[in-house]
C-alpha cells in the first residue's frame, strides 16, 4: 500500500541501488579528499571515478557468502575497478560510510518532507480563509460550548502545523551530519582533513565527536518530530472525522464520481482518508520509539540499531510523504456545510449564551458570582430539559430581566459578538492584513 501512494521522489531514495548509490558517493568523497592530500595519485583517481559503479544484483551474490554488506559492496566495487580500488576505504570503517550515507539520505528525505508541509500549509490556510466569519458550534468534552468559526478551527490547525514544520527542519539540519573518523572514533587511520574534504562534497558537516557511529540522539530527534507531525495529522483527521458524523455533517470528505462507500450499504460516504491517516499517524509514533531505543548502545558501537534503521528510516520518510500529500487532497477538496453549522448551532437552544448572561449579571447587575451562576443554570437546565429556548427563558425570567433590561438582553444574545476577535487571531496566526 505505502510502495502504491508514496511520490516517486521518495520512494527512489530508498531502494536498494540508491542506497548502494549513495556509498558509493561518499566512498568518492573520501578518494577525493586522499587525492587532496596527496595520498591518492590523480591518474589513480581518473580511473576511480570513471570505473567506480556499484550492481545491486552482484552485491546480493557475494553477500550470501560474505554475510557482511559492505564488504560485498566492497568486493563487487574491486571488481569494477581493479588494482586502483586499493585506494577506496582507505582507513575507514563501514559505520563511516553507512552512517554518512544515512545522514545524506535522511536530510534528501528530510527536504522532500518540508516540501510537503510547506504545500500542506498553503491547504490549511487556504481553508481557513475559506471558512472565515463561517460561524461553527465550538466543542468542549464533545457538547456544544460557544461559538467559533471553521476558519478558526483551521487556523489553530494551521498554527500547530507551523510549529512542526519548525520542530521537524531542526531535526533535518541535526541529522545533516557525517563522520569519517574510523573505528571508534580517534582518526587513527585516518585524517580529520579527509572528513572535512568528503562532508564538504556531500553538503554535511561533521559530527563533532563521533565513536564508531554518530550518535542515535540525532536520529531520535529526526524520528520524533515525524511522530509529533504524525499526532498532529491525526488530532486534525479526528476533528475531520467528527464533523463528518451524519448527526453533526458540518463538513465531509470529497467523494468522487464512481466511488463506493460500502459493499453492503450503498448510501455510505465513510471518511476514510482521515481514518486511513489517523491509522498511519500511528505507526509514525511507533517507529519513533524505536528510535528511541536505538540510543544506548553498548561502548562506541553495537549493531543492535542497524536493523531497526532499515525498517524506520525509509517508512517513517514514505509514510510521512505519503500522509502530507494525501492530507492536502482531503483539505483541497472538502466540502463546508455552512448550513448545518447554523442548524447544529441552533440545536441546542441557544445554551451558549449562558457565559455572556452570567458575566453581564456579575458585572452589570452587581450580583456575586454564585448566586448569578445559579439564576443562569437554572435557565440553562429548564431549555434543555423542556426543549425550549434559552434566550426566551433568560427574557421570561423575573430575577434576571428585572436586572438587565431589554436592550441589553439582545446584545447578550447577538451571535457576531463570537467572532469579534477573529481578524485579530487571523493576524497572530497568518501574519497579514486582514
Amino acid at each position: 500500500m505505502i510502495e502504491r501512494y508514496t511520490r516517486p521522489e521518495m520512494g527512489a531514495l530508498w531502494t536498494e541501488a540508491a542506497r548502494l548509490n549513495a556509498w558509493l558517493e561518499v566512498e568518492l568523497a573520501v578518494c577525493e579528499g586522499w587525492r587532496k592530500l596527496g595520498r591518492i595519485p590523480e591518474e589513480a583517481m581518473r580511473h576511480i571515478r570513471a570505473s567506480a559503479k556499484v550492481d545491486p544484483a552482484r552485491v546480493k551474490e557475494i553477500e550470501e557468502v560474505t554475510r557482511h554488506d559492505v564488504i560485498a559492496f566492497l568486493t563487487a566495487l574491486e571488481e569494477e575497478v581493479g588494482p586502483d580500488s586499493r585506494f577506496i576505504h582507505l582507513g575507514c570503517t563501514s559505520s563511516d560510510i553507512v552512517d554518512t550515507a544515512n545522514g545524506l539520505l535522511l536530510a534528501r528525505a528530510g527536504r522532500i518532507i518540508l516540501d510537503g508541509l510547506d504545500a500542506l500549509l498553503e491547504s490549511l490556510k487556504a481553508l481557513s480563509w475559506r471558512g472565515k466569519g463561517m460561524l461553527a458550534m465550538g466543542r468542549t468534552h464533545g457538547i456544544h460550548a460557544e461559538p467559533t468559526s471553521f476558519g478558526l478551527k483551521m487556523a489553530n490547525f494551521y498554527a500547530e502545523f507551523t510549529r512542526h514544520r519548525e520542530r521537524f527542519a531542526q531535526a533535518a539540519a541535526g541529522i545533516a551530519y557525517g563522520k569519517i573518523s574510523g573505528a571508534v572514533g580517534t582518526y587513527a587511520m585516518l585524517d580529520p582533513q579527509v572528513e572535512a574534504l568528503a562532508l564538504e562534497i556531500l553538503g554535511l558537516k561533521a559530527e563533532p565527536s563521533s565513536t564508531q557511529i554518530i550518535s542515535r540522539d540525532r536520529h531520535a530527534h529526526y524520528f520524533t518530530s515525524l511522530a509529533l507531525l504524525g499526532g498532529g495529522v491525526e488530532r486534525l483527521c479526528v476533528e475531520l472525522r467528527h464533523l463528518q458524523r451524519t448527526e453533526v455533517l458540518e463538513a465531509e470528505e470529497g467523494f468522487a464520481k464512481g466511488q463506493k462507500g460500502s459493499s453492503a450499504m450503498p448510501h455510505k460516504k465513510n471518511p476514510i482518508s482521515a481514518e486511513n491517516m489517523a491509522g498511519l499517524s500511528r505507526l509514525l509514533r511507533a517507529n519513533a520509539l524505536a528510535s528511541l531505543e536505538n540510543m544506548p548502545l553498548w561502548h562506541e558501537r553495537d549493531i543492535s540499531h542497524s536493523s531497526v534503521e532499515r525498517v524506520i528510516m525509509p517508512d517513517s520518510t514514505c509514510l510521512a510523504d505519503y500522509i502530507l500529500h494525501r492530507l492536502r487532497g482531503l483539505l483541497d477538496n472538502l466540502r463546508l456545510l455552512p448550513e448545518n453549522m447554523q442548524r447544529n448551532l441552533q440545536a441546542s437552544y441557544g445554551l451558549f449564551f449562558s457565559q455572556r448572561v452570567l458575566l453581564a449579571l456579575v458585572e452589570r447587575a452587581g450580583l456575586p458570582r454564585q448566586q448569578a451562576y445559579e439564576l443562569v443554570q437554572a435557565c440553562a437546565m429548564q431549555s434543555w430539559n423542556d426543549k425550549t429556548s434559552f434566550p426566551d427563558l433568560v427574557r421570561g425570567n423575573a430575577a434576571i430581566s428585572s436586572r438587565l433590561d431589554r436592550d441589553d438582553l439582545d446584545r447578550l444574545f447577538d451571535l457576531n459578538y463570537y467572532l469579534r476577535h477573529e481578524d485579530l487571531i487571523f493576524r497572530r496566526v497568518f501574519g497579514e492584513r486582514v
